[in-house]
């Protein structure tokens, strides 16, 4: 269900959104269900040339224009890429994480807080793997609380892929660095939220939350440095 309507800027229509929303005075995320050909980047985003496989380059157009959607004016021509593969501004302007999946493009954009986002599919696949980056407490803990197999493990996953963007140094096991170690979930609003350790480095006891949209999972992560 889309909550906003295509607008114009600088007499350009631009897209309509699924999801926005401001999570503080600094920070705001945004999930855009990509309907628009290759033509409608046309003179807009830079294209990495090395991404030959339509699709993905059309992700990856879509995401960097939904970040100048959020922040009018980002700075697109200093992203520069990780040895992780984390998108990163050198000069510290903005924190912000990027998402793809299938059809949709979320992002996080702040001026003051670290973020990770990550929008997931819900299907049978997250769930037949499950084992491989969920504990057996994880596992209870979230099929106690949303009571839906699929779900349950497609959301972990996307919490856990939240908590790697967020560290962003890469090198990390999903079942034995990340820790969920508590989450509420209400079926009424499909909002859920928790806590998660990453274990890596110094290691970081993060909050996260999330949204449980029309056959999506989409969470994110906001912290001080």
């Amino acid at each position: 269900m889309k909550i906003q309507a295509s607008k114009v800027r600088g007499g350009t229509q631009y897209m309509p959104l699924v999801y926005q929303q401001n999570i503080n005075e600094d920070t705001v995320l945004a999930l855009w269900e990509i309907e628009e050909e290759e033509a409608f980047f046309n003179g807009q985003i830079h294209l990495v040339p090395e991404i030959r496989h339509p699709h993905k380059r059309l992700q990856h157009l879509a995401g960097r224009y939904l970040l100048t959607h959020i922040e009018e004016g980002f700075p697109l021509s200093l992203i520069q890429i990780a040895d992780s593969r984390k998108p990163f501004l050198e000069n510290g302007a903005f924190h912000f994480s990027i998402s793809h999946c299938g059809n949709y493009a979320a992002a996080i954009v702040s001026k003051s807080f670290r973020v990770g986002i990550d929008i997931e599919a819900i299907s049978p696949k997250a769930n037949k793997l499950r084992n491989k980056f969920l504990t057996t407490n994880e596992q209870i803990l979230l099929w106690d609380k949303m009571k839906n197999e699929n779900l349950a493990a497609t959301c972990g996953w996307s919490i856990k892929e939240t908590l790697f963007k967020w560290y962003a140094l890469g090198g990390v096991d999903f079942k034995a660095d990340l820790d969920i170690f508590s989450l509420d979930f209400s079926p009424a609003s499909l909002q859920y939220k928790g806590e998660a350790k990453v274990r890596k480095g110094r290691g970081r006891i993060l909050p996260f939350e999330g949204r449980v949209l029309p056959g999506l999972c989409l969470t994110f992560t906001v912290s001080r440095n």
